[in-house]
């Protein structure tokens, strides 16, 4: 399968928690013959604590930091030719300095899905820092919803992961 991509072979799904970032990534991967990973995963390996203990322990910006390290490596090795498909957290995004980088070495791909559907999805989770309450969670998702907007392509995140998979492999990149 030829991809058209910008600068190396990384496709960054981005959007906000609950989207299918992680579980459509690892399909997406899987029929493209790429290695999958996810930025939470790859930090809580590196750093040996679980995301929410980041949080508490040492805030939000630090955690940030570490996204962005750790996305750093990823463009990296995706210049080298090791190609791969990134489940962004969902602020990553958000920081102009990670979405600058994609802008020259990757392709971008907002999965959307409506805010009540994504709150009916992580409600009942206990590991999201940023998903306690409600109100909250509708204005994280608002303050972050322009900047997924800028993604490179739009795929609707609704449906079952291997369509949304299906929905990403007919977009004008392969």
């Amino acid at each position: 399968m030829h991809l058209k991509l910008k600068g190396s072979p990384l496709i960054a799904l981005v959007g906000f928690m609950g989207c299918g970032k992680s579980t459509a990534g690892r399909l997406l991967a899987e029929r493209l013959g790429w290695q999958f990973v996810d930025l939470d995963e790859e930090i809580e390996r590196r750093t040996g604590r679980a995301v929410p203990e980041i949080f508490e322990q040492e805030g939000e910006a630090q955690f940030r930091q570490l996204e962005h390290e750790a996305f750093v490596e990823q463009q990296r090795l995706a210049r080298q030719g090791r190609a791969r498909v990134v489940a962004m957290g969902g602020g990553a995004f958000v920081e102009s300095r990670n979405r600058d980088q994609l802008e020259v070495t990757g392709l971008s791909i907002w999965l959307d899905c409506p805010l009540d559907e994504l709150w009916l999805r992580v409600a009942k989770e206990s590991h999201r820092p940023l998903a306690r309450r409600r109100e909250d969670f509708d204005r994280l998702y608002q303050q972050r919803l322009p900047h997924y907007r800028l993604a490179d392509f739009t795929v609707a995140a609704s449906d079952a992961p291997p369509r949304v998979v299906e929905a990403i492999l007919k977009l004008p990149l392969f």
